[in-house]
């Protein structure tokens, strides 16, 4: 007796204009994917993006007490950040200054 298999994969149909077709196909390609797994990972990573974005965030009212009070503090430069901030770019060479 045969035994019914439960679909794993549910299907999603979409009409699109060619244009965003054109663009899909491009880009997957660029990725090494095909347009299905191209489409599906990008529609998955807005999801969750979209449902990061809505999440409540839970702590105890004593992990919120230390939050604010991490807030509240002065903010303190972070050595490595000033550094890549003062470091110049690599167009701006002594070499490449434009006269006015």
């Amino acid at each position: 007796m045969a035994r019914a298999v439960k679909r794993k994969d549910h299907p999603l149909s979409m009409r699109l204009p060619e244009t965003d077709i054109a663009i899909i196909d491009r880009a997957a390609t660029l990725r090494g994917h095909s347009r299905t797994d191209f489409v599906r990972e990008a529609a998955v990573r807005a999801a969750e993006d979209i449902l990061m974005e809505t999440a409540p965030i839970r702590m105890s009212p004593a992990g919120f007490k230390a939050f604010v009070e991490v807030l509240s503090q002065p903010a303190r430069p972070v050595p490595e950040m000033v550094e890549l901030l003062q470091r110049k770019a690599p167009w701006e060479s002594r070499d490449t200054k434009v006269e006015k």
